[in-house]
């Protein structure tokens, strides 16, 4: 059975989704709805009554207060109730849970453990997402599969020659190994694919103009649980970065994806394409967003797949691994780790 590493930061949605319509979305199993108070700061709550469980999310608003659309019981940002129909009395029981929230790098991410832990767990950044320097088409589509199959889908790209063909997969992907390494103190995975002269792919000679073979290079950096973050670089082939390490003649594409569970057999599949060349071309804009998305939605079709076959296995099946899985292995093992703690 999955199990969730609760005590750590997910995004539960773009900061564009929120407003001051009530909002609701199920984190870690938790139903959550989801406002902007008067003065625009993000309100998570349960989405549930105290009194006969009816959703918040189907109620209403009364400046920064929640009046359940059942009986009328209303809650104040803190989850306190503040009014109870024909009494006085408020019981001492009555209040939902509230989650910390914070807003940065255009998502909203609550925390669902411990809250006295949220204060000094800091924030994945995302830092391109809201950066002028940078372009970012981005989306979220609902993917009816367990977040570990994600997390192995993201950190072994070699899927791209099969997959995703004719949109982002080249046969170099799948030939060139792959290096993998692990940061054990700060529990991050770095995965790396570097092509030297490799053929373009439509999505990147379509939107870069760039023509014949390029320099190709996939820095994966994933952040368990919820932040994977794919720092690609594509050039002219023979163009390579400086002995500095900096390459400004490369294009260069930050691709985010936040991986946060819905329950135990969905996730919210939140994906940003963030570049940093043709900044003001809507049709490289609209280009990449339909692109992507396409790409997204194979990996979706691919996955609710393979979810069911999971679901209907025998009990003790032992699936093969090769060295393209090495940083999904780590990850394995790693959420693993963040789960028992918690």
């Amino acid at each position: 059975m999955t199990s969730f590493a609760r005590d750590q930061w997910y995004v539960a949605a773009y900061g564009r989704e929120i407003g001051r319509e009530l909002f609701a979305r199920t984190i870690l199993g938790e139903p959550l709805v989801f406002y902007r108070t008067v003065a625009g700061e993000v309100v998570a709550l349960a989405d549930r009554c105290v009194h006969r469980r009816f959703p918040l999310s189907e109620s209403r608003l009364d400046g920064d207060r929640i009046v359940c659309g059942y009986h009328g019981f209303t809650y104040d940002q803190a989850g306190s109730c503040v009014s109870v129909p024909g009494q006085s009395r408020i019981p001492r029981t009555a209040r939902v849970p509230s989650y910390p929230v914070v807003e940065q790098d255009s998502f909203v991410w609550v925390w669902i453990g411990d809250r006295d832990l949220a204060a000094e767990t800091p924030v994945p950044r995302a830092p391109w997402l809201a950066d002028p320097g940078y372009t970012t088409v981005s989306g979220m589509e609902p993917l009816k599969a367990r977040y570990e199959l994600l997390v192995d889908n993201l950190l072994d790209l070699s899927h791209e020659t099969y997959l995703h063909g004719g949109y982002i997969g080249t046969p170099e992907v799948a030939e060139t190994p792959i290096t993998t390494e692990v940061d054990e103190e700060r529990g991050i995975i770095y995965v790396s694919r570097h092509m030297d002269d490799a053929a373009c792919p439509p999505f990147y000679a379509k939107s870069t103009g760039i023509d014949g073979r390029i320099t190709r290079w996939q820095d994966i950096e994933y952040r368990p649980p919820c932040l994977y973050l794919l720092h690609s670089r594509i050039a002219p082939a023979g163009v390579l970065p400086r002995a500095d390490g900096t390459d400004p003649d490369a294009c260069h594409v930050e691709v985010v994806y936040a991986i946060t569970p819905e329950t135990e057999h969905s996730t919210h599949d939140f994906w940003a394409v963030a570049r940093d060349f043709a900044l003001d071309d809507e049709e490289v804009s609209a280009f990449l967003a339909e692109n992507n998305r396409t790409v997204v939605l194979q990996d979706v079709v691919a996955l609710d797949l393979l979810e069911q076959v999971i679901q209907q296995e025998p009990e003790g099946y032992q699936e093969l691994s090769v060295n393209i899985d090495t940083g999904g292995l780590a990850a394995r093992r790693i959420l693993k780790k963040l789960a028992a703690a918690r």
